[in-house]
């Protein structure tokens, strides 16, 4: 057996309803007395938060809500919520919402006790500050940030940096499926196949790539492609919630651990200059990277293929790696999301430029099972353009 290491959050708890009783599950592990609440405006508007409220504050609990994250969360949205929670004197923080909301809980809980500026966090393992206890609580099914040492920060009109360190675990996440009911088919979808390609990646990549990981990730991708298109007809199907959470999560383990690569190196782009949701990003490349990787990638594919795809035991590993990619077409087919990058506004003219960017993800693309180079890059950039 190869030798290797895995980490993840020392505690999870999964209960459908577990927010309502949100204050009495933090007492005994945690003490809080002055809570930070990260999340956005329009869950914060929703009513979504009130239980979670109610029940910090039965408990003794001061609560500063934090709600002006958004989508891409650039580094001055960071700092003042860093700051502002700092001023509040909190003692815990809570990340409940989108991977944007979990993400930005992480640098919060990092730079609270201001001896460490954010700037100096980018990369692999740059944290030396001390952390606050971090639970998160996710509201979509997709980004897995629940569960991962990695925040992402807008840090210039179009690019993109990472913050990578163990110390972003998060000390409890806590999978409450009732977050995650009416969530809008479109979300579900893009969301739902962000976290299938965590798992894909995860089982392919060329790092870190361990036995653990390849049963979170075959998990998940069981899960999530077994309940996606319930959940996206039936946003209430409270069955179809939980597996996708679950799924979500699982993926999210597993790539923490044995991390993404092109499929993700090439979305970031989409989602910086065009400011298309990452999970379409990843959606509208996925079919087009895995058709580049199938040289490289191909047995690896077939056993995934044997996961989803009913009957695909049968026949060749390039036969049934071929079943993959098409399974995978079918599924953003079929939930509807768009599919070429000329249905999100991109043009022609612009895929040069996507392609450029994709090649500054350099810590994404070590981990691809095929090197990628610019012309590569822009070849799978323009098969995802003329996609029917």
């Amino acid at each position: 057996m190869i030798d290797f290491a895995f980490q993840t959050v020392p505690k999870l708890l999964v209960e459908y309803g577990g927010c309502r009783r949100l204050g009495g599950l933090l007492q005994p592990h945690f003490r809080p007395t002055r809570v930070s609440l990260v999340t956005d405006a329009f869950l914060h508007r929703s009513g979504l938060l009130v239980p979670a409220l109610e029940s910090l504050r039965a408990q003794g609990c001061e609560v500063c809500v934090i709600d002006d994250v958004v989508a891409d969360p650039p580094q001055e949205v960071v700092l003042a919520a860093a700051e502002r929670s700092r001023a509040f004197g909190a003692d815990l923080v809570i990340g409940l919402g989108g991977g944007s909301s979990m993400d930005v809980a992480k640098l919060i809980a990092v730079l609270a006790d201001g001896t460490q500026p954010l700037a100096s966090m980018y990369g692999v393992d740059k944290i030396s500050a001390k952390r606050l206890p971090l639970v998160q609580i996710p509201t979509t099914a997709g980004t897995g940030s629940e569960v991962t040492p990695i925040s992402i920060v807008t840090t210039g009109e179009n690019t993109k940096a990472g913050v990578v360190s163990p110390r972003l675990y998060a000390d409890l996440t806590l999978l409450d499926a009732e977050l995650t009911l009416g969530l809008p088919p479109k979300v579900t979808a893009a969301t739902g196949i962000d976290a299938m390609v965590h798992a894909i990646e995860a089982y392919t990549s060329r790092v870190r790539k361990n036995p653990l990981s390849d049963m979170l990730a075959r998990e998940a991708l069981r899960l999530l492609a077994g309940n996606l298109l319930a959940a996206c007809r039936d946003g209430a199907d409270r069955a179809a919630r939980e597996a996708m959470l679950l799924g979500a999560t699982l993926a999210g383990q597993a790539f923490a651990n044995a991390p993404v690569a092109a499929v993700h190196a090439l979305a970031y782009p989409i989602g910086g200059i065009f400011h298309v949701p990452h999970g379409l990003s990843n959606a509208l490349v996925l079919p087009h990277v895995l058709r580049f990787n199938l040289p490289a990638a191909t047995p690896l594919y077939a056993e995934l293929a044997d996961v989803v795809v009913p009957g695909a035991r049968d026949g060749s590993d390039e036969a049934r790696a071929q079943r993959l990619i098409g399974w995978v077409e079918t599924v953003s087919q079929q939930t509807g999301i768009e599919r070429s990058l000329r249905q999100v506004g991109i043009a022609l003219a612009d895929l040069q430029r996507l392609a450029e960017g994709a090649m500054l993800q350099t810590r994404l693309l070590v981990n691809n099972p095929r090197e990628v180079d610019v012309d590569d890059a822009l070849g799978i950039y323009t098969a995802a353009w003329h996609q029917a």
